[in-house]
């Protein structure tokens, strides 16, 4: 019958959670989690009206033990002669036990009583228990007559003095073998804590294993604790004395990882009067109960029986123990418990004990490091990571970052994903999900287009329920190709560089260097530098020191402008960027009275010209004013070398300003190569013409200078015999690279033999206009380019009336690449050529000599084997 208590009423009614069970000389109550979770629990033992708590001394003295696992599910254990059992002369046993459940926050309690009546008639000559924290052993106090004579006088006694024989009163001494002899009251030995009793047909003494009168030995290499007892029982003629031992196991168990192996001794000598005995009977279970074999194969547990022991092995695991958690130096370790049960019944000499161990078994605790599964997918964002596994009673915490401690509910608010996952089997994992973007993670660039994302972290977690702390501390890294680089632009009008940056990823964490300077707070400030969360913009002026010339064409000049953008903690190039434009810029002015200013610029492509080395023709003529980057000149038509010719309806003077002596070494450190071509042209309608009657010549006829003009024509002949040439509808003319192509240089029109040809310079372009670039020296100052790996060569002359008015030149097919592309896959090429008198070998314009010329220094074209087109370029003198 089970009765609850509600707020002082008492109810009967049936309760699940709440079961008994009669297991021969013991009671077993078995109290549900479902009624004791979250409470704290009393019990008291029922004696008739009155409740008695069980407190742990009394327990041991009284015949009651109590156990709990983790889950909160709790076991009592009642002996049937404990003290508050109503026994019925040994044979029914009504006991009764109350269950109080309360919480320290709550004013009501719930209250449970169970009454179990249990029938045991069984009784061998000698009963011993061995519980957890007490040993007992009851025996027959009532032994046989030994004769007819003894039996009328026992039978008197008894019916004279009853309570001679049914009371603890007529105790008088109790004899203890520690193994010496000890002799104590009955008084002295139940305030030393033994339990001593009798019932209508038994002694009863019930003994806790600490006490003085006890001691260990070890029988058959297991310990035990045994104490041995005489007590003497005096009436008014004569005195009975009883022996009592016990001897119960506190070792004997062995493990391995898998299973565990229990042994018990077979004949335990302190309880023999002979070293031997007969077994009669031997059963093996679990918490007081015994098992079938079917129930033992099932559960796979064995018991076996050696020449010196019982021999019990049990799993690791099975269902009917349990795990529990535990933190050794803050370090996660399980071990796990179960309670095993041996009942032997011997015989010795007719007499029968019957011996019953109620054992909890504990492994010795084992190492279960949790393990880290890293579900993180990086293209996701967000670290995924599972941490287990865990028992039950195992419950997290908090969460430790670099940057602090969080709560498991501060997390989940933040847009953490904290959760914990249940599994049948009782254990449970906890799972955290964390974005890239919280401030708990680290980033780091450890390459230039790779961010790594870092998670250091600490779980803080405790066991239940003695709030034991321990963690466990692990580091995440994820590396994802999503850096973002500036991306930078740039734009020009006639004055000045534009550029813009766009930041990337870093923002605008990065150096910046404009040509070779870094841009410092200043050198923004000059620069117009604007910024903004995206973007940053500046403008460089087109004459800015930190900007290069590249190129001078007469009314240009190319112009480039650098900027890098540099991590500054790993230096990396972010982006190195080159913006390159013409800017309109008249570097020759033609003045009306005869006087030509140039201006020469230090280009990118010769960085160790000294200006102030430059010259004309004339070597003589030196800059008039110069600085690390210009150099200006100023002459007359007439003067430093300047050359007069004709083209069309123009009137062209033209001067060269190069390095002085040529470019030839001077010391060790050669002169760089660098030419410019000073040009002004003048239309001829604007010169008057003078009409003039020449004097009747004298005899001696001296020559009289004059003015004309004169034609020539340029041609692409089809073969090497000069014999078919190419014309106007032949254009453009296709041509594989490499392959040879023969060009015509000729006077038109003129009979006169003393006039010879000279080719002054030829040249190729990408374009149609002769002073475009990029442009390819063919022919300087009438002699070949020797920087050209597949040289031109001048041909000679003959088959024709008037060799001296012709020039021939052989040049290989090329095409102008950049970085391995190919520019255009069309050229034109350009000739200037002069028309000399051949009496007049002193003049040093038109008879040169080329073993002085060096050469222009120009890059030369890589030749691919692919076609290209060649363009007819009219040339005029």
């Amino acid at each position: 019958m089970v009765a609850v208590m509600i707020s002082g009423q008492k109810r009967y009614k049936q309760i699940t959670g709440l079961q008994s069970h009669c297991l021969g000389n013991v009671l077993r109550v078995t109290l549900d989690k479902s009624l004791a979770i979250g409470n704290r629990l009393e019990v008291d033992a029922i004696n008739g009206s009155n409740y008695i708590p069980i407190t742990p001394s009394l327990a041991s003295k009284c015949g009651y033990r109590r156990k709990s696992d983790p889950w909160g599910n709790t076991k009592l254990f009642a002996s049937v002669l404990g003290c508050y059992a109503d026994n019925r002369d040994d044979e029914v046993f009504n006991m009764g036990v109350r269950f109080r459940l309360y919480d320290e926050h709550k004013s009501d309690e719930d209250v449970h009583e169970v009454t179990k009546t249990c029938n045991y008639n069984k009784w061998a000559t000698r009963e011993i228990l061995c519980q957890r924290n007490y040993m007992e052993v009851s025996v027959n106090r009532l032994p046989p007559p030994i004769d007819k004579a003894g039996a009328k006088v026992e039978d008197q006694l008894v019916d004279t003095v009853p309570e001679a024989v049914t009371s603890a009163g007529n105790i008088w001494r109790m004899i203890f073998f520690t193994p010496k002899e000890k002799s104590m009251p009955l008084a002295d030995a139940q305030r030393a804590g033994y339990g001593i009793a009798t019932t209508p047909t038994r002694l009863v003494f019930r003994s806790p294993y600490n006490t003085t009168e006890t001691y260990s030995e070890n029988i058959a290499g297991v310990p035990m604790r045994v104490v041995k007892v005489t007590t003497y029982f005096k009436d008014m003629w004569s005195v009975t004395m009883l022996d009592t031992a016990a001897a119960c196991p506190t070792g004997g168990a062995h493990f391995t990882e898998e299973t565990i192996t229990w042994y018990v001794p077979r004949y335990i000598y302190p309880l023999l009067a002979l070293n031997t005995c007969e077994t009669l009977e031997a059963y093996m279970g679990i918490d007081g109960q015994r098992l079938s074999e079917a129930q033992m194969t099932s559960r796979g547990y064995t018991m076996a029986v050696t020449n010196s022991h019982f021999l019990i092995q049990l799993p690791v695991g099975g269902s009917d123990g349990f795990y529990k958690s535990h933190a050794p130096k803050y370090q996660y370790h399980i071990s796990y418990s179960i309670e095993a049960m041996i009942e032997v019944l011997w015989n010795e000499e007719d007499q029968l004990t019957r011996y019953k161990v109620l054992y909890p078994i504990t492994t010795p605790m084992m190492t279960r490091p949790p393990h880290v599964l890293d579900n993180t997918v990086a293209e996701e964002y967000v670290f995924d990571v599972l941490l287990g596994t865990f028992l039950h009673d195992v419950m997290l915490m908090n969460l430790t970052f670099d940057t602090g401690v969080l709560t498991i509910d501060e997390a989940n608010a933040r847009g953490f994903n904290v959760l914990e996952h249940r599994f049948l089997n009782g254990s449970k994992t906890f799972s955290l999900q964390v974005p890239f973007s919280d401030p708990v993670v680290a980033k780091a660039y450890f390459e230039r287009e790779f961010t790594t994302y870092t998670l250091s972290l600490t779980f803080g977690l405790i066991i239940l329920p003695e709030q034991a702390p321990f963690s466990h501390s692990i580091l995440l890294d994820a590396t994802l190709h999503d850096v973002v680089l500036p991306v930078v632009t740039g734009t020009c009008d006639d004055e000045a560089y534009y550029v813009a940056v766009e930041y990337g990823s870093h923002g605008s964490n990065f150096q910046t260097t404009v040509g070779k300077r870094e841009l410092t707070a200043d050198l923004a400030k000059e620069y117009s530098v604007r910024e903004n969360a995206t973007h940053m913009t500046l403008r460089v002026p087109f004459l800015s020191s930190d900007t290069v010339f590249t190129f001078v064409i007469p009314f240009a000049a190319g112009g480039r402008l650098d900027l890098k953008l540099v991590d500054p903690a790993n230096l990396w190039s972010l982006n190195d960027f080159s913006l390159a434009c013409t800017f309109p810029m008249p570097l020759t002015e033609c003045h009306a009275n005869g006087t030509i200013t140039a201006l020469a610029l230090k280009v990118e492509s010769v960085p160790d010209l000294v200006l102030s080395q430059l010259t004309l023709r004339d070597q003589s003529c030196k800059p008039i004013f110069t600085n690390g980057r210009f150099a200006s000149f100023s002459f007359l038509v007439n003067s430093c070398g300047t050359t007069r010719t004709f083209l069309d309806d123009m009137m062209v003077y033209q001067n060269e300003i190069t390095v002085a002596n040529g470019g030839v070494k001077s010391g060790k450190k050669p002169i760089p190569t660098y030419r410019v071509t000073v040009s002004c042209y003048y239309d001829d309608h604007d010169f008057k013409m003078l009409k003039f009657v020449p004097r009747e010549r004298q005899s001696d006829r001296t020559p009289l200078s004059g003015f004309g003009e004169m034609r020539m024509q340029m041609r692409l002949a089809t073969d090497a015999t000069y014999t078919t040439f190419y014309t106007e509808e032949h254009y453009p003319v296709v041509e594989y690279l490499r392959r040879p192509l023969y060009f015509e240089v000729e006077l038109m029109d003129s009979t006169d033999p003393q006039l010879v040809v000279f080719l002054e310079n030829c040249w190729a372009t990408l374009g149609r206009d002769r002073l475009s670039t990029p442009r390819w020296d063919l022919i300087v100052d009438s002699c070949v380019n020797k920087d050209d790996r597949y040289s031109t060569t001048i041909l000679p002359v003959d088959g024709v009336q008037y060799p001296s008015h012709i020039k021939r030149f052989e040049m290989r097919m090329f095409a102008f690449v950049k970085d391995n592309t190919v520019l255009k896959d069309q050229i034109f090429i350009h000739c200037d050529a002069a028309i000399c008198d051949n009496n007049k070998q002193s003049d040093a314009f038109c008879f040169r000599s080329c073993s002085s010329y060096p050469g222009n220094g120009n890059e030369n074209p890589e030749v691919k084997n692919t076609k290209g087109e060649l363009m007819q370029s009219l040339i005029g003198i």
